[in-house]
């Protein structure tokens, strides 16, 4: 099991990592943050990440979706900004967020790497 700080830890060493935090989407508070810089605010980025999350659930209860959300991606042109909505053992309105740089990352690493995180915190 993971504790908030371990996990981050963990997210901060995906390659091409620029930042990370743990956010509560209820109050889009973020519960702990590693990295960023002057250019990527992490508590500015989990509270306008929040905005996005819930926007996409509005929109899935709008349309009578009945799937869960696992990841949203956001792609800009030198950064990844990956969102992996937590489920299960307390995750529930929470999501990790994860800066990457675009020219070091790998997407599809980030996304397992995330995943495994995920299932290894516990809140």
């Amino acid at each position: 099991m993971l504790n908030v700080e371990t996990a981050l830890k963990e997210a901060a060493a995906i390659e091409g990592t620029l930042g990370a935090a743990l956010v509560d989407y209820g109050s889009g508070m973020p519960l702990g943050t590693i990295g960023g810089s002057k250019d990527l605010d992490l508590t500015v980025a989990a509270a306008g990440n929040t905005d996005v999350v819930r926007a996409k659930v509005r929109a899935m209860e709008m349309l009578g979706l009945k799937d869960e959300i696992e990841d949203i991606l956001i792609t800009l042109g030198n950064q990844y900004h990956l969102i992996r909505l937590l489920k299960g053992r307390g995750g529930d309105g929470f999501f990790l967020y994860l800066a990457l740089d675009r020219n070091r990352a790998n997407l599809a690493m980030a996304r397992l790497r995330l995943k495994k995180i995920e299932v290894d915190l516990d809140i």
